[in-house]
């Protein structure tokens, strides 16, 4: 019993160290992906949102590309080389991420090829196709190249539950990304008095600069950590033989739910995409600028903020995969259910006070980032709320992909994304701009609700613990909210949310103000101890907090 207890406790461990990694790579990139708006919406003046509508659907398109030529292999590799380290074959890890490698440039080729190529028919606001759609998508089309190698690395090394080079080069590459961006759209906008479209062009050409340092730093940790994972070579069980083909029929055979499912919030975003312009136009007189701003309220200028969010969830979907494939390969039904619990209750733990707090303070952070605009701080306020659906959705596929469910896991996608489209015109007829939104959640409600029901009925994970946990998060969350927008109301007496300044001074204290609420309440209640682990108690310990 207690080699159970201890062998639990090391995978929970291994849990929170590598979701806290993986979080750090998320939320710093986020950060630094959602910072350099400041600057540059600011230069980028009086063409900001128009700017911003180009980026949003040519980042839509980007991205499905990137799930392509990747082809879902990233995850699928760390499932997989989780599975034999598993059953100590570690050189069939190695002979995998050798072959790999060349799979992955020659994809990177065909797909940067395709999207440069078809920029002009997918450069559509649904209606006609745009000049300046084409340039940005084509600018993009460069960091297909060598984002599949990136991906594949990082899937390399997740597999082995390291997850701190893949949060290191998450930070290197959107350090660099951002670093362009911002030194190009100076020059352009403000020494040369050029174009917008180059500017917005080039911001977009920064994600090949970024994920060139991404594989950079990812070569380094590769090199440095190459004599353990000799070491682990050199002591393999070797009683697997895998050849080339059938390592890659495995993979791929992996890999292409990946893809779906990975693409799932894209998906989302395309419908949005492709039907919100023509859906506005047939309800409202207005013009196509205004409809291509209200698109970029929701679709690019909320969305930046409420992915920093998000990715809370990715980190932790990304840490979960490799730990349920090795317990699936062992068939440790105790230690399934046990993780199941434990993902979902640490999601539920921050995500649900993290969306409630930017909601609370939507206006003041939504002026900070693109200055005042009271229907884009509305935009996000549903938004942030928004980000918990988006969020349980990655989490849940997550967990199902590391339960080799991946056909149901596609299948939940496509009920999804067909009722998003059938209440979407209905929607976007009651509630304008917040339509697509709320559409959204419907279609996402609808797969977190199948996911958790199969989940507790073929895996019974401990569904009234984390009930009673999801109860009193949320009760925290709400009166936090309270507190937050009660400090938020008193600083605006003698703060002016639409001034940049005085926004910042009101999203700092409420946050902190927020901050210390939750924390404090979830270590009186002991909920924090009870979900974050011994290490986290041990800690508390070392600083002499006491429940």
């Amino acid at each position: 019993m207690k080699e159970n207890n201890l062998k639990e406790q090391s995978t929970q461990d291994t849990f929170i160290k590598g979701s806290a990694w993986m979080t750090f790579g998320s939320i710093t990139s986020r950060i630094l992906g959602a910072l350099y708006i400041i600057p540059w919406f600011m230069w980028m003046a009086p063409y900001g949102n128009i700017a911003n509508a180009l980026t949003a659907r040519s980042y839509n398109i980007y991205s499905i590309f990137i799930l392509i030529s990747t082809a879902g292999i990233p995850g699928a590799v760390a499932k997989q080389v989780a599975k034999y380290n598993a059953l100590n074959e570690y050189e069939v890890g190695q002979k995998l991420f050798r072959k790999g490698l060349l799979l992955m440039a020659a994809l990177g080729v065909i797909s940067a090829a395709v999207m440069y190529f078809a920029s002009p028919l997918l450069a559509s606001n649904g209606s006609s196709s745009d000049p300046r759609q084409i340039a940005v998508m084509r600018s993009l089309s460069y960091a297909i190249l060598i984002i599949p190698i990136l991906s594949f690395m990082r899937g390399y090394f997740q597999g082995y539950t390291d997850m701190m080079p893949s949060a290191m080069s998450q930070f290197v590459e959107q350090l660099a990304r951002v670093t362009w961006i911002l030194l190009t759209a100076y020059v352009i906008m403000q020494v040369q008095h050029g174009s917008y479209v180059d500017a917005v062009v080039q911001s977009n050409f920064a994600a090949a600069i970024g994920a060139a340092f991404g594989i950079g730093i990812l070569a380094w940790f590769l090199f440095s950590r190459r004599k353990q994972m000799n070491e682990l070579v050199a002591n393999s069980a070797n009683k697997v033989q895998v050849s080339t083909k059938d390592l890659f029929v495995e993979i791929i055979g992996q890999a292409v739910p990946f893809v779906i499912t990975d693409a799932g919030i894209q998906l989302f975003y395309l419908i949005d995409q492709y039907t919100f312009h023509p859906m506005i136009a047939s309800i409202m007189k207005v013009s196509t600028n205004t409809i291509e701003t209200w698109y970029a309220l929701f679709a690019l200028n909320a969305n930046k903020l409420i992915m920093i969010i998000v990715s809370l969830a990715s980190a932790m979907a990304v840490t979960a995969i490799p730990l349920l494939s090795a317990a699936h390969t062992k068939h440790d039904q105790h230690g399934i259910s046990r993780q199941i619990g434990s993902i979902i209750d640490l999601f539920l733990f921050v995500m649900i006070p993290a969306a409630f707090g930017m909601a609370a303070i939507s206006k003041p952070i939504y002026t900070i980032f693109y200055g005042f605009d009271q229907l884009g701080s509305n935009i996000l306020y549903l938004s942030a709320f928004t980000a918990i659906t988006l969020g349980l959705f990655t989490v849940l596929t997550a967990i199902l992909q590391g339960l080799s469910e991946n056909g149901l896991a596609i299948k939940y996608l496509i009920l999804g994304l067909i009722i998003k489209f059938v209440v979407q015109y209905p929607m976007v007829y009651l509630f304008k701009a917040f339509g697509p939104l709320v559409a959204t959640n419907v279609g996402m409600l609808a797969i977190i609700w199948l996911a958790l029901k199969h989940l507790r009925v073929n895996y019974h994970f401990n569904a009234s613990r984390t009930s009673r946990r999801f109860i009193g998060i949320t009760a925290f969350s709400v009166l936090m909210f309270l507190l937050v927008l009660a400090v938020e109301k008193g600083l605006e007496l003698f703060l002016s949310p639409a001034n940049r300044l005085h926004a910042l001074i009101i999203v700092v204290i409420a946050v902190l103000v927020g901050a210390i609420f939750y924390v404090v309440m979830t270590i009186k209640s002991e909920l924090a101890q009870k979900i974050l682990g011994n290490k986290f108690t041990a800690i508390l310990a070392k600083l002499h907090i006491k429940a």
